[in-house]
């Protein structure tokens, strides 16, 4: 096992014991999201048969999450980040069932869905920050790159392929009826809950004076140092412009078409999102197995460039597989994108404000999605659901693209910064540090990058 492991470089970080146990139940929890995404979408038009209708939702799920962002920052700063996970996924666990039973019951209303969003949306709040913050605590420095890469192969796998095929397949097998699909949503929360608490438990290290300090302080600490670099607020407002653009328009039109412009099925809508996890998966596995270009940045912005202008696709599609292809494309580029842009936050945003940044980059990146689900509607109507689509997908990418060209975006490249932080804390964490290898694809934008490397801790004992 361990030779695997050194072979298939994506799977390093499995190596170690805890990560392990997040994995596992985030796999689970992942499923029953992909299964949530197609019940959700096909339980909205089944009550009301509007882009509008899933607008309304799209929102209450968002607002709620956008409010308590920041607040979940600072809890997963100040708590074991292990007990913040677990309580998030409680609250979303109830949420979803609650949907199953009164949708089993003949019951439910589209009122009774966005109640239940909104309180899906605040547990998601507090999960997220404190996800992406422990990741760090549980692998070393060298491993990050891989341990982002398999979360990206994972997260598509099962949130856009698997769960969407089995929630597609479980609706029709049970004749349309979507009550019984929410219900497995909700126990594979449960799996998720056991497995992080089979972790062990890590108090986050905070300075003496930071124990007398409040939670607006927390927060202001946490601005301030986005603020600083520019690199971390160029690219939340970026994401939060691109966001607003075409995220309304292929969460709440691309449903809409397929089902109703397209002639598909449920079954259908559940491909194409797979086929958008295929893309991911493939895209997770190369970047997995290759490590930090010197042109982080400029990658970064590329690969979501060209994934944004994907969104286009959907509206020149004319039947369902070519809308399976325009997910796959926008979803590999978007997801190697994404695994760059993890590591680099990890590598060099301190432990102690892991949390916090993490929340800023959520609450930012999607502030303005709320407004995106608010406007689709209205747009779509006056336009046309093909026409806006393609308007989102070309004008977001130019957007993104111009933000690559702001002063200082690139300075991180240039001085070879990521580089030297590879390492950082990993001595103290307990894990050993060793040098990075190989250039990351596509070969115009890589150089290797190097580190001196360090004498290992002959003591560290991974196995469980």
């Amino acid at each position: 096992m361990d030779r695997l492991l050194d072979r298939v470089r994506i799977l390093r970080p499995l190596r170690h014991r805890d990560f392990r146990f997040l994995w596992t139940g985030m796999t689970a929890s992942l499923i029953g999201d992909g299964i949530f995404l197609v019940s959700l979408a096909w339980q909205v038009y089944e009550l009301s048969n509007t882009p509008t209708a899933l607008s309304i939702v799209g929102i209450a799920i968002t607002v709620p999450q956008i409010i308590f962002l920041l607040l979940g920052g600072v809890v997963s700063d100040r708590f074991d980040r292990r007990r913040v996970m677990i309580a998030a996924d409680s609250l979303r666990m109830v949420s979803v069932a609650i949907l199953g039973v009164l949708s089993l019951a003949g019951a439910l209303e589209l009122w009774h869905i966005i109640i239940v969003a909104a309180a899906f949306g605040a547990g998601t709040a507090f999960f997220g920050p404190a996800f992406d913050a422990i990741v760090p605590q549980l692998v070393p420095g060298t491993d990050l790159n891989q341990a982002n890469s398999l979360d990206q192969f994972i997260r598509p796998a099962a949130a856009r392929m698997i769960g969407p095929a089995i929630g597609g397949w479980l609706i029709a097998a049970w004749g349309g009826r979507v009550g019984n699909a929410f219900l497995i949503d909700a126990l594979t929360f449960l799996v998720s809950i056991v497995c992080v608490f089979l972790m062990k438990s890590r108090a986050v290290e905070r300075a003496p004076e930071e124990g007398r300090t409040n939670a607006f302080h927390d927060i202001r600490e946490g601005f301030r140092f986005v603020r600083s670099r520019v690199w971390l607020w160029g690219t939340l407002l970026a994401a939060t412009l691109a966001y607003l653009i075409f995220w309304g328009p292929s969460e709440v039109l691309l449903p809409f078409l397929v089902k109703n412009q397209l002639g598909g099925t449920a079954r259908d809508l559940g491909f194409v999102f797979a086929l958008g996890g295929v893309g991911a998966m493939f895209a997770a596995i190369v970047m997995g197995n290759r490590e930090m270009p010197r042109r982080h940045i400029t990658f970064m912005y590329g690969v979501w460039t060209v994934s944004t202008l994907a969104v286009a696709g959907y509206g020149l599609a004319r039947f369902p597989w070519q809308a399976m292809v325009a997910s796959f494309i926008f979803n590999a580029l978007e997801g190697a994108g994404t695994i760059v842009w993890a590591t680099t936050k990890g590598r060099l945003v301190p432990g102690r404000l892991l949390g916090r940044v993490s929340s800023f980059d959520w609450f930012i990146s999607i502030g303005l999605i709320p407004v995106s689900f608010a406007l689709t509607g209205p747009v779509a109507a006056v336009f046309g659901v093909r026409e806006t689509l393609v308007g989102a997908g070309v004008l977001g990418g130019i957007v993104t693209l111009a933000f690559l060209f702001i002063p200082g975006m690139r300075d991180l490249e240039r001085t070879g910064v990521l580089a030297k932080a590879t390492g950082e804390d990993d001595i103290a964490l307990g894990f050993p540090s060793t040098p990075l290898e190989g250039p990351m694809i596509p070969a115009a934008f890589a150089e290797p990058v190097s580190v001196v490397p360090a004498v290992p801790d002959p003591a560290l004992d991974t196995a469980p």
